[in-house]
């Protein structure tokens, strides 16, 4: 049997042992492959020793730490599957996600609860500490196919679901993020995204370590101290990835200086749409600042080449398909789309996940009987090959006949001064079938004219695309990682109309 890829640190402890495979930025500590690969073997031991079997379920309550990432990989070698925890919710939403995997074990670091959900919070410092005295258990190579990993959806649109995700799967965006993005056995990646989120736990740790290069982990980010330690010529960063909003503030901070950052082989944004003005001004400074795709259930799907020339024709662009990576752009009548037709981007491949965690009528609901996964994203594809999200299926409103995607209209409103936060949404109307409600949250201090906006967007959109009516709030209905709750938000304004 095909080893995992938790074992790639095995490999590489035996190729290059004396190589520095991780630094916790946090505690000081650092580890060569040999040194990691002993830490991964203890904690498998103690996991065996507390009777963990394959398929057992391991959650953990802790901020980023490369012991963190040690246990991921135990749990990987063991057969058992790690659940890492959103510490940033609330202890009702935890409890959600406890008795949805019903785990074995639950540890957590000095931050965490005492117990959630009625289940006792073991010390993972200690745990660890513990775990670093056996005797490493080796030759364990489970089933690859099978889930090592729940990562929970952040609930947009009800209750999270379990992301179930298997070795093989996490191999697939170990290879597609690496190809594009130039990850190598010199790479140093800068982990600060937090390890609750397939960003953190796979995309800034799965390619580098299969690569055999270095993991930098943070234990969250600032962007004063990010800014500083990227241009920290000492630390040797070469790869950085966050989302937009963490890529704007660290181009705004005082001491940032492009001469400092260009060693950097590529910047990587994800998750949300990224400000082309923004992307434009780092490419100006000559760093790559590339825009990908992905999701927790498929990984790494599209990424741009980390090549400013390449990036600045295709502005806007999340990039090229993966290799490995099944695509089909299909309309509302499943027909496949032209190429330049929108349409939902559907997927097929070995970097899909295994579906749901105890849920199959959701993942039925998204995977047919031929493999295709639904992502629910509208997407085109150009004649050259690259992709551009053109917003979610679910966001997507009809007005008048006409399609309107609210993240285009978001988009332009990215820049726009004083403005904080907004969000469209299409509510009933009588006449059009429905049109499109703008909320905005000003910054604080700010004032904004709803016809000033409204004057704004006139200049730059088609008439059908333009909102009916917006209004001004306080701030956005959001989940615990920052997404804009829609669906609540449009129940909101239609209850307060219906009232009204």
């Amino acid at each position: 049997m095909t080893a995992c890829s938790a074992d790639m640190i095995a490999v590489h402890a035996r190729l290059q042992p004396d190589r520095l495979a991780a630094h916790d930025l946090t505690s000081g500590e650092t580890w060569t492959y040999r040194q990691l690969d002993r830490l991964v073997g203890g904690l498998v031991a103690a996991l065996r020793q507390r009777g963990i079997a394959p398929g057992d379920r391991i959650a953990l309550h802790a901020r980023n730490s490369v012991a963190q990432v040690a246990l991921h990989f135990a749990c990987a070698r063991l057969g058992a599957i790690f659940v890492p925890l959103n510490w940033r919710l609330g202890e009702a939403e935890l409890a959600q996600l406890l008795t949805l995997a019903n785990p074995s074990l639950v540890m957590g670091d000095p931050q965490a609860p005492a117990t959630i959900a009625g289940l006792s919070v073991r010390d993972f410092p200690a745990f660890v500490t513990a775990a670093s005295k056996l005797e490493p258990a080796r030759d364990q190579v489970p089933d690859w196919t099978a889930p090592s990993l729940i990562l929970f959806t952040s609930g947009t649109s009800g209750a999270s679901k379990g992301v179930a995700l298997s070795e093989r799967a996490l191999r697939e965006t170990a290879v597609n993020f690496g190809v594009l993005t130039r990850v190598d056995s010199t790479s140093t990646v800068l982990c600060e995204a937090p390890m609750f989120h397939i960003i953190g736990l796979v995309t800034n740790i799965r390619p580098v370590l299969t690569q055999g290069g270095t993991i930098l982990v943070s234990d969250g980010f600032q962007p004063e101290r990010t800014l500083g330690r990227l241009q920290d010529a000492d630390l040797g960063i070469t790869h950085f990835i966050g989302v937009p909003q963490m890529m704007e503030m660290i181009r705004r901070q005082p001491g940032f200086d492009p001469d400092r950052l260009r060693h950097l082989v590529a910047l990587v944004s994800g998750g949300a749409p990224h400000d082309h003005e923004d992307q434009q001004s780092w490419l100006g400074c000559g760093i790559p600042m590339v825009l990908g795709y992905g999701m927790s259930e498929a990984g790494t799907i599209f990424g741009m080449p980390a090549d400013c020339g390449i990036i600045a024709g295709k502005i806007g662009s999340v990039g090229l398909r993966m290799p490995g990576v099944e695509t089909r752009i299909c309309g509302a009548d499943g027909a496949v789309c032209r190429p330049g037709e929108a349409g939902e981007l559907k997927l097929r491949g070995p970097n899909l996940f295994c579906g749901y965690w105890h849920n199959p009528q959701e993942t039925a609901a998204v995977v047919d009987g031929e493999g295709w996964f639904a992502t629910g994203d509208i997407v085109r594809e150009d004649d050259d090959g690259f992709y551009w999200i053109v917003d979610r299926k679910k966001d997507m409103f009809i007005s008048g006949g006409e399609n309107v995607y609210p993240a285009e209209i978001e988009t332009q409103l990215r820049s726009y001064p004083g403005l904080a936060a907004c969000a469209l949404v299409g509510v009933p109307d009588a006449q059009w079938g429905e049109v499109g409600h703008l909320v905005l949250v000003p910054q604080p201090g700010a004032t904004i004219s709803a016809a000033d906006v409204q004057a704004f967007l006139s200049a730059r959109l088609a008439r059908y695309k333009l909102p009916r009516h917006i209004s001004l709030r306080d701030a956005l209905p959001v989940t615990a990682t920052g997404k804009v709750q829609k669906g609540e938000l449009r129940r909101a304004l239609v209850a307060a109309d219906a009232g009204a």
